[in-house]
C-alpha cells in the first residue's frame, strides 16, 4: 500500500473519525520504529485485552494497531457474534488478527490454519503472547477439496496463496493440505472464516459435511475476484453456499444490523439463520468500545 493510500485509510477509517491525530502519531511512531529498528519485533495494544507482534512490512497486523481493527465490519461481526464457549475456525489465519479476537472473548474455541511456516511462526508467536496455547489448536497446513501436496508462494506477507504458472517458481513452498471436513471432523464450528486469496472454491468442496453442521451459523468469505486466478468466479461460491442454506449479507458493527448483500462486496457474511445471529449480536459490545 502506497504511503497516501496508507494515511487516507488511517484518516478516514470509522474507528478513527474521532482520534485521527492519536491514528496518524501511532502511524510516525511505527516509521522511526522500522527505520531505527528494521528487524524488531513489536508487541501492541489490540482488543479486550490482547496484543499482537508486528514487524516491519506486516500490513493486516499495522492496520490494526493503527485503526483498531483492520476489516472493522468482519472483525466487528466476529466480536459482536461469538459467544464464550463457542467455536471459530480461521482458515489463513496469517499471524492470528482474527484468532486473536475470536480468544478475547472468554472460553472460546479456535482452530487456526496458516500454511506458510514462517508467517505460522508468528501466529504460533501471538498465540503464546496472549496464554490462549488451550484454546487454540494450530494447523500449519493448507486446505483443498482432496488431502495431497501443493505449491503456496512464502514471501507476500498476508497475500500468500496457493501458487499459479507465474509466480516465482524460486519462491514456492511445497506444503501438505487436507480437506476441512477431514480436519474439523470432530469439531462443531459456529463461525468460519476464509481468507484464502481465492483459493475459497477447492477449499469449499471439501467442505460439504463441515457447512451441515448444525452449529455453524456464518461463513465469511472473500468475493473480490480472486478466485479467477484459479478459473473460478464468485457465482461459485454462492451456488456451494445456497446449496447448504447459506445466504449472503453485509454487517454494520456499528448499528449492529446486517445489510442485505451488496453487489460486488469484496467480503461476504454468509448467514445460515439470520434469526440466530440477531439474538446473538443484539446484547453485544458496541464495536465503539473495542478499540
Amino acid at each position: 500500500m502506497s504511503l497516501f493510500k496508507t494515511l487516507k485509510f488511517i484518516w478516514y477509517h470509522p474507528l478513527n473519525k474521532t482520534k485521527r491525530l492519536s491514528a496518524l502519531s501511532r502511524f510516525i511512531r511505527w516509521q522511526f520504529v522500522c527505520r531505527l529498528m528494521p528487524e524488531a519485533i513489536v508487541g501492541v495494544p489490540f482488543v479486550n485485552g490482547t496484543r499482537i507482534f508486528m514487524i516491519k512490512g506486516m500490513t493486516g497486523a499495522t492496520g490494526n494497531w493503527y485503526c483498531g481493527l483492520h476489516e472493522v465490519d468482519e472483525m466487528g461481526f466476529v466480536l459482536q457474534m461469538l459467544r464464550p464457549g463457542d467455536t471459530f475456525i480461521d482458515i489463513g489465519a496469517n499471524i492470528g488478527s482474527y484468532t486473536l479476537l475470536a480468544g478475547s472473548i472468554p472460553d472460546t474455541k479456535i482452530v487456526a490454519i496458516e500454511p506458510v511456516p514462517s508467517t505460522f511462526k508468528y501466529l504460533e508467536n501471538n498465540i503464546h503472547l496472549n496464554r490462549l496455547c488451550d484454546r487454540v489448536i494450530a494447523h500449519c497446513k493448507g486446505l483443498s477439496d482432496e488431502p495431497g501436496i501443493l505449491k503456496f508462494t512464502k514471501s507476500l506477507d498476508t497475500v500468500n496463496h496457493v501458487a499459479i504458472a507465474t509466480d516465482d517458481k524460486e519462491a514456492l513452498l511445497d506444503i501438505p493440505v487436507l480437506t476441512l471436513d477431514d480436519l474439523a471432523y470432530n469439531v462443531d464450528p459456529v463461525l468460519i472464516k476464509i481468507d484464502v486469496e481465492g483459493y475459497e472454491m477447492p477449499i469449499l468442496r471439501g467442505a460439504i459435511e463441515t457447512l451441515k453442521k448444525p452449529s455453524l451459523l456464518a461463513v465469511m468469505l472473500e468475493t473480490n475476484g480472486s478466485g479467477n486466478r484459479y478459473g473460478n468466479a464468485d457465482n461459485e461460491i454462492f451456488d456451494i453456499m445456497s446449496k447448504s442454506d447459506f445466504i449472503p449479507y453485509g454487517y454494520d458493527p456499528f448499528l449492529k444490523q446486517i445489510k442485505p448483500y451488496t453487489q460486488g462486496q469484496a467480503n461476504t457474511i454468509f448467514i445460515k439463520s439470520k434469526a440466530a445471529i440477531l439474538d446473538r449480536i443484539s446484547n453485544s459490545l458496541a464495536v465503539m468500545s473495542i478499540k
